[in-house]
């Protein structure tokens, strides 16, 4: 049986920037166990997981420097979604999307012969950097080779993003709306939330909470495989994932996934349960022809699709949670 919206949420704040109203939260919280039987949720016989990618004010606020078109949406179902099932949602797990402004994604890492730093959504080949097109302001050897790398993974190309998810911003919180859900199950549940931060190294993107593209740049480690992560995943019976964006981060984190689960145990695929209906894309730039690279709605979809028939499930927050 679904459990009712808490009194303090409110649907067309989803998308709004506030202060975090904990006092209240942790009263409605202290009600709604008294009057719905709420158990703790160690008492769990059925474990679940719901994992959310990087679900900040950088992607999910209108106004956003990398705001993704439908995430106040994505929001409004995913938290109506977990509510509803509170009493049978075992632990949330986030994952912060954490930048400074030196990182080789940002504008300031590049610049051309004029000294200009490239627009957002540029493209940094290693025929871009060879020829002195773009030309690295710091770590000149390191930054070729990373775009040679990349270039050879052939899953990205180096883009320039906006500065976005920057430590000690605005952009880098949490969602409010979520953060307030992060409490409410915390104390109603009587569980902590775990956050996971991922993207700090300068030398590498880091879509996938799980790895960065590149891990080793001129003989420096500059990431590797959250193991740790990982094997906290798999403990639980059900994985809900959702988060921002489709078309990166959240599919970055499933395909990395899916390449673990089947080196290590590959009856625990079915075990992910994709929430279709809680995530966007980021949309296609206006370009003229569009480069296939960066369709990325299209691209997302595709690989929604080659996950489900990898064994992943591919949900509905609007379809009931058997338990």
């Amino acid at each position: 049986m679904s459990l009712p919206i808490p009194r303090f949420h409110e649907d067309a704040r989803s998308g709004q920037l506030y202060l975090e109203r904990t006092a209240e939260v942790a009263d409605e919280a202290r009600r709604y166990v008294a009057e719905h039987g709420v158990r703790p949720a160690r008492e769990d016989r059925v474990r679940i997981a719901a994992f959310g990618i990087d679900v900040q004010v950088a992607f999910c606020t209108p106004g956003a420097s990398l705001f993704v078109p439908g995430a106040v949406e994505d929001t409004q179902r995913t938290l109506r979604w977990l509510y509803s099932h509170l009493n049978r949602v075992t632990e949330l797990v986030f994952s912060l999307d954490t930048h400074r402004i030196f990182q080789i994604f940002h504008p300031a890492w590049w610049k051309d012969a004029e000294g200009r730093h490239p627009a957002p959504m540029t493209q940094v080949s290693v025929a871009d950097v060879r020829s002195g097109r773009w030309r690295a302001t710091r770590f000149p050897e390191e930054s070729l080779e990373y775009c040679e790398r990349l270039e050879a993974q052939a899953r990205y190309v180096l883009t320039i993003w906006p500065y976005h998810a920057l430590l000690g911003g605005l952009s880098h919180a949490l969602v409010p709306a979520f953060y307030e859900a992060s409490v409410f199950h915390a104390l109603a549940r009587d569980t902590a939330t775990h956050f996971e931060l991922k993207g700090e190294h300068p030398l590498t993107e880091n879509y996938s909470v799980l790895m960065p593209e590149v891990t080793e740049v001129k003989g420096q480690r500059v990431g590797e495989f959250n193991t740790r992560l990982f094997e906290r995943l798999m403990t639980f019976d059900r994985l809900y994932v959702f988060g921002q964006a489709k078309s990166h981060c959240v599919l970055s984190t499933l395909r990395d996934l899916r390449e673990h689960i089947e080196r290590t145990d590959r009856s625990k695929m079915g075990r992910v349960h994709i929430l279709v209906d809680a995530m966007s894309p980021v949309p296609a730039p206006p370009l003229e022809p569009l480069p296939p690279s960066l369709d990325f709605p299209r691209l997302a979809d595709e690989a929604i699709e080659e996950l489900r028939r990898a064994g992943m499930r591919v949900v509905r927050t609007t379809e009931p949670l058997d338990v």
